[in-house]
């Protein structure tokens, strides 16, 4: 089972591998600089160096780079496009020094120029990268508020076919669960799960954030809350990483620090809501 959190890089980027360690995980996600500002990824070669040989070391993996949240892939803006392209590009190719496979993406907001220009100028954008070898980008599914994009499973498909970027989808349970689809029972489950299968397809979901909502289906509000303690529940969150398509991949949790609880113990959570397959 692949499960961990996203931490912090603070004082150097191999300090994520032991910040992961401490809680549990053997996956997980990080940034690279500050998600708020405009900056480019500063790692010296010793420090990619030691988190590649500590990630294999401790069995760590896989990474998720996820980008800044400044990046806005949809944008009809010339100036906000360019950065956002140099920004992923700094990503992508940071992911290659570091050994890590996937760096993640929110398609942005539309800002008024509608939903099909939206998706051409993600697809446009993210056709703009020189992708490393042994790197991935995810497309991540959104709570869909205001003008944002991937609130539907279509909204990733349509990227993914108007793309020749090889391509993934990360899933975000609570993204996708105040966007409208159902996570809060074992048939809710399925059928989100079967419908994002005959939309996105099953091949092309490479990570999940792990995620309870704070905020019912459907009001696009995106809070996160622990596993099991908010509106998904318990009940969903053990279908879900049940579930045949889910068991495989990575789930990275970006679950609050509150109540006492933090990404321990829902990690924890995590590990005690997975059956056995041999006794399910």
């Amino acid at each position: 089972m692949h499960v961990g959190a996203h931490v912090s890089v603070a004082g150097g980027v191999d300090n994520a591998v032991e910040r992961q360690l401490d809680v549990g995980g053997n996956c997980g996600q990080i940034f690279t600089t500050s998600p708020q500002v405009w900056q480019q990824p500063a790692i010296e070669d010793d420090e990619a160096e030691r988190f590649r040989e500590e990630s294999t070391d401790a069995g760590v993996g896989p990474w998720v780079i996820h980008s800044a949240y400044l990046v806005n892939l949809a944008t009809p803006k010339d100036d906000l496009r360019e950065k956002s392209i140099d920004s992923m590009q700094a990503e992508v190719d940071a992911a290659a020094r570091l050994g890590i496979e996937y760096v993640n993406v929110h398609l942005g907001a539309h800002t008024g120029a509608g939903v099909e220009q939206g998706l051409a100028n993600a697809a446009s954008a993210l056709d703009e990268l020189d992708v490393p070898d042994g790197v991935t980008v995810l497309v991540e599914s959104d709570a869909g508020s205001g003008t944002k994009l991937g609130g539907e499973f279509e909204h990733l498909r349509e990227v993914l076919d108007r793309s020749p970027q090889d391509l993934a989808v990360c899933l975000d349970t609570a993204h996708a669960f105040s966007a409208g689809y159902d996570l809060s029972t074992p048939d809710a489950v399925a059928d989100t799960l079967a419908e994002f299968d005959d939309v996105v397809g099953f091949e092309n979901l490479a990570c999940v954030h792990l995620n309870d909502s704070k905020h019912a289906c459907g009001t696009t509000k995106d809070e996160h809350a622990h596993i099991g303690k908010g509106e998904i529940g318990d009940d969903g969150m053990e279908a879900f990483v049940n579930h045949e398509a889910i068991r495989d991949l990575p789930l990275v949790l970006e679950t609050p620090t509150e109540d006492g609880r933090g990404f321990a113990w829902n990690v924890e959570r995590v590990k005690e809501l997975r059956r056995d397959p041999a006794r399910a």
